[in-house]
C-alpha cells in the first residue's frame, strides 16, 4: 500500500479504510468545476468517491464499497483525480 501511496502527493490512508485528500481553491466556482470533472470521471469509471464541496475546498474520500476498504482501484482513481488537479488552469491552489 505504501508503494501505491507514494505516487499520490498529500493523499492519506485513513484508518486503513479509505484514501483522503483535501483540495483548496480560491473560490466556490473553481471548487465546483473540480467536483464536476471528478463526477464525470466517476461515471466513466463506475467508481464513485465521496465528495464534500464547500467554499474554496473539496474533500475527497475513496474506498471500495463492496469490500468496505481500500483496493488497487482506489489508488488508480486517486491518480486520475490527481491528473484532473494538475490540468487545472491558473495559479496553483493550496493543498491541505
Amino acid at each position: 500500500m505504501a508503494k501505491l501511496l507514494s505516487g499520490l502527493p498529500f493523499w492519506k490512508v485513513v484508518e486503513g479504510h479509505h484514501l483522503a485528500k483535501s483540495f483548496r481553491f480560491p473560490d466556490f466556482k473553481s471548487a465546483l468545476g473540480f467536483v464536476n470533472r471528478i463526477g464525470n470521471l466517476a461515471e466513466e469509471e463506475g467508481h464513485h468517491p465521496d465528495l464534500c464541496l464547500s467554499w474554496g475546498k473539496v474533500d475527497v474520500r475513496i474506498y471500495t464499497h463492496k469490500i468496505s476498504g481500500i483496493s488497487e482501484n482506489d489508488f488508480i482513481l486517486a491518480a486520475k483525480i490527481e491528473e484532473i488537479w494538475n490540468e487545472r488552469p491558473g495559479p496553483p491552489p493550496q493543498v491541505g
